[in-house]
């Protein structure tokens, strides 16, 4: 029987070996720039901690573990690897990101793009080492504000096969007052994490467990020392700084390449966690839950002709394949353990979006929108749920946007479960557009509102000065019109107006003598569109010109909203130059 369980474990260590180096060949084969060196996180144990101002020497996150699966080859197939059966592909279900996850990772590329232009960092990068570090916050396990469902922790540095950093933080952030832990789902160590951390969901604090804080802080960290990220150099500078190991860059460039190719949000807390990690173990904190112990054997024997061997058999073989029982049999093999259920975050919860007290959505051009747009998450059942991220977003052909120039906004459901999108501002484009809300890590029944912006209107159009209007045959007008525009007797600037020179008063229609404006080559023109008051409402018309013809001529002026203003002109000899003032009359 000795022999036969030696048999088994020779077996079994022969496979494991096999599945080893397929897997090492695999990520050779697959690694951009692969060295055949050997600088794995577990040859740096020795290393120190991270300076405080991140020159080389140091990295982000202390030597702690990583993830180390490949992601999946071009192929979405499972391909077992040579001799060992075990598949190396896990399909493209690993392009799925979680929602809030991946909302982090591209607001860290879009405040770098801003803040450092010149670092180039993409959001895949972050990505890709969010995933290595953390399995992106164990498949996306985060609450409506972006932290961390638990906190997720490495393994303490005391020097045992990683480095050595005493603490720094007093347990702070770790809670652990004797060594440092990478922390959060970038997992920074607390040294580092002291000038290193950001801010990222804007809630004042720095915490190195919000997803938001920690992409954004990893993406500035990649970004210092001047590095240009969209070369090689630069960019495998960065990654090494984050962890000084060959392997590692390798990795990182695997998922940055996979990322660039494609991928897609998922619900948050569905993502696939990784399960294999650079120091072989399983755990995430200090502190892990056991697995359940092996189940005892069998103490009973194994009936003869039953089988004894590792394949079953009929009983009349020896060995592997299934003979001889007859003596005492192997002991069942250990249970394996039953994985914990993960625990439902209140987005899981949200079955469909409610729009509340949202009335008509109107304003004019330029205007703010008084109308305030809420909806309320519910469960299935009615019931409120509080703490869920609603995406607000502002889609059509439109240039209005939120309070402060964003088209996207992200609110967190108060108590009562109702989210408040921020205030809306009407851009200088008319017509409907929709906001839609929806929510951030799940795929529910959203909800869309129809806005529309109004044309910019005036009631009210008025001469600034009393100055007759009169002019000599063949002569030019001393005088420019200027009208100014009121609505409900507020200014009304930038308000499109016409002027016309008509017949009467009865008939709107152009004249074809009289007064008239020039265009740029000197020819009359007796209609101008596209007029539009200033700031202060005030709109100008350009010189008026007369030709042979004497007599009284009409001058009108509308605008959008109805305003009107008939101004009359007068050309007569010059004799007559003194007649009595021109009447103006106004509808």
């Amino acid at each position: 029987m000795a022999a036969h369980f030696g048999r088994r474990l020779r077996k079994g260590a022969a496979t494991t070996a096999v599945a080893a180096a397929a897997v090492a060949a695999l990520s050779a084969s697959q690694a951009p720039g692969a060295t055949s060196d050997d600088h794995g996180r577990q040859a740096t144990a020795g290393a120190t901690a991270p300076v405080p101002d991140g020159s080389a020497g140091g990295d982000a996150t202390g030597n702690s573990p990583y993830y180390t699966d490949l992601p999946p080859l071009k192929s979405p197939n499972p391909s077992p690897s040579s001799g060992s059966g075990t598949p190396v592909a896990r399909g493209e279900a690993e392009a799925g990101i979680p929602a809030t996850v991946l909302d982090a990772y591209k607001k860290a590329e879009a405040e770098l793009r801003s803040s450092k232009p010149g670092c180039n960092l993409p959001w895949q990068l972050l990505a890709a080492i969010g995933k290595v570090e953390s399995g992106h916050a164990r498949g996306g396990r985060v609450d409506a504000d972006g932290t961390t469902v638990g906190r997720i922790l490495g393994p303490q540095l005391d020097g045992n096969g990683f480095a050595l950093i005493p603490d720094t933080d007093h347990g702070a952030y770790d809670g652990n007052s004797t060594y440092d832990q990478a922390v959060g789902p970038m997992q920074f160590i607390p040294s580092t994490w002291a000038w290193a951390g950001r801010d990222g969901n804007g809630d004042g604090r720095k915490d190195p467990n919000n997803v938001y804080d920690a992409a954004l802080a990893a993406g500035h960290y990649l970004c210092r020392n001047d590095w240009d990220l969209s070369t090689d150099s630069g960019l495998h500078s960065a990654i090494l700084s984050y962890n000084n190991s060959q392997d590692y860059l390798n990795l990182v460039l695997n998922w940055l390449e996979y990322y660039r190719k494609g991928s897609h949000s998922i619900p948050d807390g569905t993502g696939r966690v990784p399960e294999h990690r650079s120091d072989g173990g399983s755990h995430h904190t200090t502190s892990p839950k056991p697995s359940d112990p092996p189940s005892k054997p069998d103490p009973k024997p194994h009936k003869p002709g039953n089988g004894g061997g590792d394949n079953g058999g009929n009983g009349n073989g020896n060995g592997d394949n299934g003979g001889g029982g007859t003596g005492t049999p192997d002991p069942k093999p250990p249970t394996p353990p039953v994985p914990p259920t993960p625990p439902q975050t209140p987005t899981d919860l949200v079955d469909h979006l409610q729009g509340v007290g949202t009335g008509k959505l109107t304003a004019t051009a330029g205007d703010a929108f008084t109308e305030p747009i809420s909806v309320r998450a519910e469960t299935k059942v009615g019931k409120s749920v509080a703490k869920i991220r609603i995406r607000f977003t502002v889609t059509g052909d439109t240039d209005a946007t939120f309070a402060g120039g964003e088209t996207v906004a992200t609110v967190a459901t108060d108590a009562k479960g109702l989210a408040v999108a921020p205030a809306l501002q009407a851009g200088e484009k008319t017509g409907d557009f929709k906001v839609t809300a929806a929510v951030v890590g799940r795929s529910v029944k959203g909800v869309d509102f129809t806005a529309t912006v109004t044309a910019r209107a005036a009631d009210t159009l008025v001469r600034t000065s009393d100055t007759p209007l009169t002019c000599t045959p063949g002569g030019e007008f001393a005088d420019q019109v200027q009208v100014k525009a009121t609505y409900k007797g507020a200014v009304a600037g930038k308000v499109a107006a016409t002027a016309t020179l008509i017949k009467s008063t009865t008939d709107a229609t152009e004249n074809d003598k009289g007064p008239s404006f020039k265009d740029a080559d000197g020819k009359p023109v007796r209609t101008l569109t596209g007029l539009q008051t200033d700031d202060k409402g005030l709109l100008t018309l350009p010189k008026l010109y007369a030709d042979d013809t004497t007599g009284t001529f009409l001058l009108r002026i509308t605008t959008t909203g109805g305003a009107t203003l008939t101004v009359e002109l007068k050309v007569a000899a010059a004799d007559a130059s003194a007649s009595p003032t021109p009447s103006e009359t106004a509808s």
